[in-house]
This record gives structure tokens, sequence and C-alpha cells, in this order.
């Protein structure tokens, strides 16, 4: 076989749970169950830094944090690495192209790609006005012109009122053809018209969506709005009460939401998955019309989660399931692979692995450097060796965090105030009590504890002493060494 069409789909804040395929009691999925039931599923996906930028450097680098160094959120910190999934594929030959969200620095940096057409939603530091002229979303987003080229007038994506990082939702306020989630299979679609017909494609579908802004089209909004949508799991360790009021800020990280905001928002959060997904439906009928379905290799992935409410936290970078566990499926239509198909995998994959995987189906060299592991083994039922644990992490106030994951457990260590929490996903599987302190796990928690000191030995934190956790030790969002290039 020559060389395969490969069709990476990356979504934004996308649980891991919310496949239908996987039985979610609500999310209606069917083009995703469907790649889900004729591919293979990994439900132990996690993102090792669960938000945007870190989570698209390991996607797109195949490094882990410490050797891509984002290890929070920060915005402007210049990308500046030697290898790129996209560059690789584009001197193998391919034509590269990148559709929606890319989230690096500069927002124009290719990163490896032929050509970008660029829509990273609303990002404030784009949009600040003390932001220069050629970094300022006029120049970076090439969605909003569309927009307002369509609407006839200067409308804007915060028209509907709502907040990049809210959870306050309400529908879509435009035609539906000019949501951001239709135009990035409006623009992919083109390319499949436009792409070079001598070589194989490379093209990268990035939703903003379902990431706040919450504003699905009416439509979709309306599946959703009167379900029997089940409540957010809540743990025995959580803040049940919220008695600081935190659920009345409209863009907290944390906080207990009245029942009907809390409604609204995850009918619009489950509006956007299945707004999505009935998109990508298209985008397969035009890559059937196209002729190159059965000749394109599809792998769908989030960047990260989002709790939803769980535990009464929102938003993403928190070490819980509903933060850092993501969806990922690997789908080869014609099977040239020879993928075990219909296949549930639950071994600890990673974004890191992303990047290995494309290369080794593509038939293209890893470099050295990249620390992820290609997922066709296991995607083929091979018996092959495969990490026992996956080391995850995020800076994020007095909620910074690491945490060891495996396939029947996790430890997590708040490096603020040295809270640890300790849950069997076997027998707990949405870490619901935290057995820290539950004496038939004492040994077990203690070689974790060790693992992860191990992790964080030698870090500029000072998070150890190679002996010991050292808590109260100011944690940073990038590494020096990226911060100094």
């Amino acid at each position: 076989m020559s060389k395969p069409n490969i069709l990476l789909i990356t979504v934004d804040q996308m649980r891991g749970d919310c496949l239908g395929v996987l039985g979610h009691p609500v999310v209606e999925t069917p083009h995703l169950d469907t790649m889900a039931h004729q591919g293979v599923t990994f439900t132990n996906a996690y993102s090792a830094v669960p938000s945007c930028i870190a989570a698209r450097a390991a996607i797109m680098t195949g490094l882990s944090q410490r050797s891509h160094g984002r290890v929070g959120y920060q915005d402007r910190v210049k990308w500046n690495y030697n290898h790129y999934l996209a560059g690789e594929l584009a001197q193998a030959g391919y034509h590269t192209q990148c559709v929606g969200k890319m989230h690096v620095y500069p927002s124009r940096s290719l990163c490896g790609f032929h050509n970008v057409v660029l829509h990273d939603g609303y990002l404030h530091t784009n949009r600040n006005k003390k932001t220069t002229a050629s970094e300022s979303w006029f120049h970076t987003d090439d969605y909003l012109p569309w927009l307002q080229e369509k609407l006839g007038f200067r409308g804007d994506i915060i028209d509907t009122g709502l907040d990049c990082n809210s959870w306050v939702a309400r529908p879509w306020i435009y035609p539906e053809y000019t949501h951001p989630t239709n135009w990035v299979v409006d623009q992919s679609i083109d390319f499949l018209r436009r792409r070079d017909p001598d070589k194989p494609f490379f093209l990268m579908m990035s939703f903003v969506r379902p990431h706040s802004p919450l504003d699905p089209p009416q439509y979709y909004y309306d599946m959703y709005i009167d379900a029997d949508i089940p409540a957010p799991r809540m743990g025995d360790w959580a803040d049940s009460e919220d008695g600081d009021g935190n659920g009345l800020v409209y863009n907290g990280i944390q906080g207990r939401l009245t029942d009907r905001a809390l409604r609204r928002a995850r009918a619009a959060y489950y509006g956007s998955i299945t707004h999505i997904d009935h998109q990508l439906g298209r985008f397969l009928q035009a890559m059937h019309d196209e002729n190159v379905l059965n000749n394109t290799v599809i792998l769908f992935v989030s960047d990260h989660g989002d709790m939803m409410g769980d535990h009464n936290f929102l938003r993403k970078s928190l070490p819980y399931k509903g933060s850092a566990n993501v969806p990922l499926i690997l789908y080869d239509p014609a099977n040239h692979l020879g993928l075990r198909n219909g296949s549930v995998i639950d071994s600890v994959v990673e974004l890191r692995d992303i990047m290995p995987t494309i290369l080794e189906i593509a038939n293209v060299h890893v470099p050295q450097e990249v620390e992820g592991q290609s997922l066709l083994p296991l995607a083929k039922g091979k018996d092959t060796p495969w990490r026992e644990y996956l080391h995850g992490e995020h800076q994020y106030g007095y909620l910074s965090n690491h945490y060891i994951v495996t396939r029947q457990d996790i430890y997590i260590w708040f490096s603020q105030s040295g809270t640890e929490q300790y849950f069997n996903l076997e027998e707990d599987p949405w870490e619901l009590h935290n057995a820290i302190r539950d004496i038939k796990y004492k040994e077990r928690i203690e070689s974790l504890r060790e693992t992860l000191i191990r992790e964080l030995k030698g870090r500029e934190e000072g998070y150890t002493d190679g002996k010991i956790l050292i808590s109260g030790q100011r944690a940073v969002s990038t590494l020096s060494h990226i911060r100094e290039h």
C-alpha cells in the first residue's frame, strides 16, 4: 500500500467518558461510536499536563513535560523544538495542513505544517489592546474575518456575552453554519479540494469546542436541556457545601453552582460534543466523495477534559479523571494496518504517544528524542512492553498538583499544601473515596510516592531531596530550559 493519508482530529476539553460507545447515559456520538466500534479505543488515555498549550506540545513533539518544559499554562513562551510531527511528515513527502486551533507562540508559527488556517478561539493574550499589532487577533485569527464577512457587519465571537472559561451557557446566536465548529469542517473540506493530488496528506482538524464558551447551536442545546442528566460525581473528600461562595464566580475553577446553572452548562457541553460529532459525519462523507476515506487513517483525541461539576470543580488542570482522562480512538476504515478492530485497550497511554504512532503509520523515522511510544502494537493486539505508570502534573496556584496513575490506581500530591490522595480505580473508578489512610493500601501508596520522588528528583522547583516530597516550593508553569530560548 502507498503511504496512507492521515487525519488527526483534536477537540478541546472533551472528557474521556463522553462517548456513547463507552456507556455514557446521555451523550450521543454516533460517528465517534462508529469509529470506536470499527477501530480501537483507549480508555486509559491521559493528558500529562491537562491544559491547552502543554497538551499540544506533547501531541506535536512526542515529548514528556519534563522535556517540552510546559508544566502549567503560560502564554507567550516561544515554541522552539527540534522536531514536530507535521514537519517530519512534510519532509517525508506529505502535504500537511492544520485547520483550527494551534495555541502556539508566536501564533503564526507553522510548527512544520505547510499551511495553517487558524482559529485559537478567544485568547486573552491576543485580544488585549497592549498586544502588538502583529500578534493581535486581527493578524492571528482567520475565522473572525470570515464570520464578519458572512454576517455583513462586525460581529464578534464574544457577542453571546459568554467567557472563554465560563460555565455560563446559552445557544449560538448566529446562523448554525457560522459556528466555529462548522467553519473548521468547511475549511477542511476545502483542503480536500485543494490538496496536492500527488502527495499523501496529513490534516489536523483542531476544534475549539467543547471548550467554553458553552454555545452550541440551538438544535444541540435543545437535545439536552430537558434530558435526564445524572448529577455530578461527588467524592466524600470534596467540599460539597462551598461555604466561600466560589460557585458565584462566572469563570471560577471550583464551587457549587445552582442546579439550573449546572444543567444549562452540562446541556450546552454535551450539545457541543454532539455538534462536533455530526460535523465529523459531514467530513467523513466528504472524504468518501473525494475517494480518500479508505486510504486514510484517523486518530481522534482531546487535549484534556473538563470537571463539569464533579467534586464541585470546574474546568481542567486537575489530576482527576474528568480533567486528565481523554478520549482516544484509532480508526482505519479499510483496516490496511491490521488493527484489532472493536478492541478496548486499558493500557495507560498519553498524548506524547500520538507523534510516534502517526509516524509509524506513515512509515516515517521517529526522531531519537521522541519519548512517546507508538500505539500500533497495542492496537494490533501484540504483546508488547508498555509503561507501568504515567507521571502527570500541573502548576495551578494552591491546587498545583502531581499524579502517578496506573491501570489500577492513582496517587495525587498537591505540592503547595502537601495534601495526598489515593484512589483504587478498579474499585473506585470515579475517585469518590480518598483511601490515603487505608492501612491495606499503605505499601502501595509508599511505592507510588517513591515513584513520584524519582520522577521529581533534580527538578528545579525543589519538590524533593530524593528522599521525601517537599511541599510549599514555588511551582512554575514553564521550566527554565524553554524560558531561556
